[in-house]
């Protein structure tokens, strides 16, 4: 297939992809989809480790914060195996490593039940995570405020990648069982 039979014909639109050789004529949409979810999940990384340094806890990833806060959320005790469910995380591991940091740290507390382990915010965990709210709000609740109007524009947004989410998980057990 030639270039010209590859990138779209309408020279006023100009997708924005980071890996044009993996479009083909229909797949532009998805190409900009997914380089627009590239740029955001770093972006969304980002914000999460540097808030949570600017709440005083500069040591911890991405994915610790993420594991502090649903390990704070609701104020119910947690299984690992429920906290990786949650948040879709495949490699159990990584998430254990991360709570075990996020108990070294004193944010999180085990306990040992039977054979199973759950895991509680303690009360630094809890004014951690209150105070990651509070930067939260200053820095980008208060700026989205101003962007947005309505909620209902991120609703949609939010539902389109639990949908595209979705869609990801069959073609990468496709993908495996070539």
């Amino acid at each position: 297939m030639s270039d010209e039979q590859d990138t779209p014909r309408d020279l006023s639109f100009a997708p924005i992809v980071s890996s044009e050789h993996l479009t083909s004529p229909d797949s532009w949409p998805l190409s900009e989809f997914e380089y627009g979810m590239i740029v955001a999940h770093h972006g969304f990384t980002r914000w999460m480790v540097r808030c949570m340094h600017a709440a005083g806890y500069p040591d911890f990833s991405a994915l610790d914060v993420l594991v502090l806060h649903n390990v704070n959320h609701r104020k119910r005790q947690k299984r690992l195996v429920d906290i990786c469910f949650v948040l879709h995380v495949e490699d159990q591991h990584t998430v254990n490593y991360a709570l075990k940091k996020l108990v070294k740290g004193g944010l999180v507390a085990r306990e040992k039940r039977g054979k199973e382990i759950y895991y509680t915010a303690t009360q630094k965990g809890q004014d951690a995570c209150g105070k990651y709210r509070e930067i939260r709000e200053k820095c980008l609740t208060s700026a989205y405020r101003k962007l947005i109007q309505e909620g209902s524009e991120m609703s949609h947004a939010a539902a389109l990648l639990r949908l595209m989410s979705g869609l990801y998980d069959q073609a990468s057990r496709a993908a495996t069982s070539l």
